[in-house]
Formats: structure tokens, C-alpha cells, sequence
């Protein structure tokens, strides 16, 4: 099993949301989140007056899944939170090493 960490942009969650269900991702978990990356914030202009954005907000998908689906997922998120501008996000792929329903105390792949 694989954790998949997407941080995207707030405007296109709706967008990548989607096509995670149309690909039959059913389990997912959302968090607000600021951060900045490489390009230390995002540059804004209002009423003439340039201005930095140190932490600007990002949204956090977390997507738990099995090893065989992780390409699909991945090329899904890519596809659809890229605007090509910098800021567009981060994805990270992390080892599970089990899960546990709760209810029923099954483990494994199985709680997928």
C-alpha cells in the first residue's frame, strides 16, 4: 500500500476531485494548508502596490491506495492540477505499512 500526498492549488480541487471518482478513487481526505515552495510565495498586485504572499493557501489531498494504482492516480493529479504556472503543487508517495478499520478490526488492503 502507498499514501499519496497531492498539495494543489485551492481552484483546482473540484477539477482533480472529479477525476479521482471517475477512476473510481473512492477514499480521500482534504486539508486546508498554507506553504510555499521554490518560489517563496506568490507576488500580487493590488491598487498599484506590489506585495508578497508568504504562505499562500493550498489544499492537501491524501489518498491511501494500493501499490498497482498508484501510476494511474498520480498521472490523474498531474493531469489536472497543472496550470503551468509555478506554484501549481507537490505530489509525494509514501509506504504504508498497514491500516486498520476501526469497526471491524480488519487490516490490510482489505479496508481499502
Amino acid at each position: 500500500m502507498k499514501r499519496i500526498e497531492a498539495i494543489i492549488r485551492p481552484m483546482k480541487l473540484d477539477e482533480v476531485k472529479i477525476a479521482l471518482g471517475e477512476i473510481g478513487v473512492r477514499g480521500i481526505s482534504v486539508q486546508d494548508v498554507r506553504g510555499t515552495g521554490r518560489q517563496g510565495g506568490q507576488r500580487e498586485r493590488f491598487r498599484g502596490a506590489d506585495y508578497i504572499i508568504d504562505l499562500p493557501l493550498k489544499v492537501k489531498l491524501e489518498i491511501i491506495v494500493r501499490d498497482e494504482e498508484v501510476d494511474e492516480i498520480v498521472e490523474t493529479i498531474l493531469r489536472h492540477a497543472h496550470t503551468g504556472e509555478p506554484g501549481d503543487g507537490k505530489i509525494f508517495i509514501l509506504p504504508m505499512s498497514d491500516a486498520i478499520r476501526i469497526r471491524t478490526s480488519e487490516s490490510g488492503e482489505d479496508v481499502l
